[in-house]
């Protein structure tokens, strides 16, 4: 798979609402539910199925959740050589486990889901770098 076909497939869903724990383009989903569907678009069947998580599950689990999950099935790369397509997961304060995903589109933007807002690509700005936890790319990534 190119990382063109995987920001060409992110893109699909900017505009779906959001909507918490689901993974429907042009319905609603969360920021896992993006990556989920990007997933199922690409490598087909998702390999595990989210437990049921409140907003604040990272809060209250205090656990890399988020993660050890997307090491089971992403390979984990360095920060530093994210390209275009792959997986960048995020903690909002440097004490919590990561709780929010996106894919990186351009060196200089991001598509993700969140509260309130429909998927949008959004510029990976220095808030959103200094809040980047891990990076993964996609199975099989060619180029």
């Amino acid at each position: 798979m190119r990382r063109a076909e995987i920001v060409d497939a992110a893109r699909l869903w900017l505009g779906t609402p959001y909507h918490h724990q689901a993974s429907l383009c042009g319905i609603g989903c969360d920021c896992l539910g993006l990556v989920r569907g990007v997933w199922r678009d690409l490598c087909g069947a998702e390999p595990e199925q989210p437990p049921p998580y409140s907003p604040s599950w990272a809060e209250s689990l205090r656990q890399e959740t988020l993660a050890l999950a997307a090491t089971r099935h992403l390979r984990p790369i360095l920060m530093s050589e994210a390209q275009a397509g792959d997986v960048l997961l995020f903690r909002w304060r440097e004490h919590l486990p990561a709780k929010h995903c996106a894919i990186l589109a351009t060196a200089d933007s991001i598509i993700h889901a969140h509260d309130g807002a429909a998927v949008a690509e959004v510029a990976f700005t220095p808030w959103w770098r200094r809040h980047l936890s891990h990076a993964f790319s996609f199975p099989g990534v060619t180029d």
